[in-house]
């Protein structure tokens, strides 16, 4: 920097230790650079405003079209890592089911760090270690971004364009935009204190608090809610509550006060004010940790002892404190009885007109389309699919099972944890069976060709990847796969081979579960219209109370 330079600086209110690790792009305007105290290395790009920080600026490469407005500080250590590879502690949340995030993660890959504890230690981990060593260098500030009116921030990384405006702390993170500066996704706004991170194409403001957690694309964490060691993805919206080792999947809702979502994987899951949740029995320390499968819903004030697994597309009510497993009894109702027992009512959830309602709304809701970014996390939509039908022919044969059994005084028949009325069962298994024909006639309309279908694998069991179902043959490429970007082709294989290997699965799955197809129209026509019946009574008590609080 020429002496002229730096005497137009320092009447401008700049201190530099060593003025000669001062680097300004030629042709920028001097004026705008003021109050500023700069050490160590420090590099200015062109049309760049930086004003008032007083705590200094201290090895950065700052691009160009940057402006950073009273500012605290901003001090990268020379090594930082910017958050990228923490391990993140979720699950259980002693540290047994790490996952290390870095920029771009998918949902998919996460969880198989997290539900595959052997396999992410002896070849995942290997493999994001050497992916994270390849990543680009990236300049610390990027082009067109803005950093107004924040506190300190330290060892952080932001990408081009991105606005920060009002965090109170940001420490060792990267703040990431894969969008161009007009269709930015990325916010950090105010009261913002977060410490070892990652926000990707994400919007955190409302005075969150993070530790340990990652951001993903299209998420929207707002007032109040804080975090540790937790990660989201696509879609997910967290306010007010906080989150403790989750493995939130795409599409994950906690928008109200005191609720508590700790130690669990979840997905297209919505909980009610109040939702609770232990993973703490005061023995071995909080190793406790459970599923919520896709689609579960809980009502106001619930709780649930981990661990436990609630079955896909599940509401969940009252206390559950004898670790329920209801996986094997999918779209159901679980009450919690006065002593903490699980009361199910098998299938309950399939006449409800809100399971069509959700697997219409979701994709409209996806705050990640029309940006022009690269979307990594993949995402199957529809409710009945070859991972939830499995579990509606498990549920087929575990209520005929347990129909031949003697109930007790009360009743009841006993199960994993849970109690079942014979009657519920009963009513159970019809509505299974009508939502299997359901499902087998919706696959009828696709007519996907022969040839089509000998360019795929049967595979009889599928698996639910946070949104992503995908079949065994192909979980088995990703599994197998050399390197993450060879893991996230296998993923995007996955989801191209997806229709046909349906067509494979459901050929061979059911071929003995149903008389004919003239019976499966004629029943999925029966489920249809349960389905139509729940929204026009719906329909009609929402008149009723409307008409009741009407003042005219």
């Amino acid at each position: 920097m020429k002496k002229s330079d730096i005497e137009i600086l320092e009447k401008q209110g700049c201190v530099s230790d060593d003025w000669s690790l001062v680097t300004v792009k030629e042709g920028t305007d001097l004026s705008r650079i003021r109050n500023v105290y700069f050490s160590g290395s420090v590099s200015i790009g062109a049309n760049t405003e930086i004003v008032n920080v007083p705590g200094g600026i201290s090895n950065i490469r700052i691009g160009d079209n940057v402006r950073i407005v009273n500012v605290a500080k901003i001090e990268n250590a020379p090594n930082a890592t910017c958050g990228v590879g923490i391990d993140i502690a979720v699950l259980d949340e002693t540290g047994t089911r790490p996952v290390k995030i870095y920029p771009g993660i998918s949902a998919q890959i996460a969880t198989m760090a997290a539900r595959l504890p052997e396999y992410a230690e002896g070849r995942l981990f290997p493999l994001i270690t050497r992916h994270i060593l390849d990543l680009p260098d990236m300049i610390e500030i990027g082009n067109d971004t803005e950093i107004l009116n924040s506190g300190p921030l330290t060892d952080i990384r932001i990408w081009p364009g991105v606005k920060i405006d009002g965090a109170s702390r940001l420490h060792n993170g990267s703040i990431i935009n894969n969008t161009d500066k007009d269709r930015c996704l990325t916010f950090v706004g105010p009261g913002v204190d977060a410490e070892n991170f990652i926000i990707e194409d994400a919007v955190v403001t409302g005075g969150c608090i993070l530790r340990n957690t990652y951001v993903g694309q299209g998420c929207v964490l707002d007032k109040g809610f804080t975090s540790h060691d937790s990660l989201f993805f696509a879609n997910c919206s967290m306010e007010n509550g906080e989150a403790c080792s989750v493995l939130a999947g795409p599409f994950t809702v906690s928008m109200h006060k005191s609720s508590l979502l700790i130690g669990c994987h979840t997905g297209f899951m919505n909980a009610g004010s109040g939702t609770n949740m232990s993973n703490h029995m005061y023995k071995m320390g909080p190793v406790h940790w459970g599923v919520l499968e896709r689609g579960v819903k809980t009502s106001s004030n619930s709780y649930i002892m981990h661990g436990s697994r609630i079955g896909a597309y599940s509401l969940v009510m009252g206390e559950h404190k004898n670790h329920p497993d209801s996986s094997d009894l999918p779209f159901s109702y679980l009450f919690g009885d006065p002593s903490g027992y699980t009361v199910v009512v098998p299938g309950a959830m399939l006449k409800s007109y809100g399971l069509k309602r959700d697997e219409e709304k979701w994709p409209k809701r996806d705050r990640r389309l029309n940006t022009g970014i690269r979307l990594h996390d993949r995402i199957t939509y529809k409710t009945l699919n070859p991972y939830t039908v499995n579990m509606i022919l498990d549920a087929m044969n575990v209520s005929e099972k347990l129909l031949s059994l003697s109930a007790d005084s009360d009743g009841y028949i006993g199960y994993k944890g849970m109690k079942i009325k014979k009657s519920s069962m009963e009513k159970g298994l019809k509505l299974y069976e009508l939502a299997l024909c359901k499902y087998l006639q919706s696959l009828q309309e696709k007519g996907i060709s022969d040839n089509a279908k000998s360019s795929g694998k049967l595979s009889r069991r599928w698996v639910d990847l946070s949104g992503q179902i995908i079949a065994e043959s192909n979980f088995n490429e990703v599994i197998n796969a050399g390197s993450i970007k060879e893991m996230e082709k296998a993923l995007d294989k996955a989801a191209h081979d997806y229709d046909i290997n349906e067509q494979l699965w459901m050929a061979d799955r059911l071929k003995d579960s149903i008389d004919s197809n003239a019976i499966s129209a004629m029943r999925a026509t029966e489920f249809d219209a349960l389905v139509e019946k729940d929204r026009t009574n719906s329909l009609t008590q929402i008149a009723k109370e409307n008409e009741m609080l009407s003042f005219l």
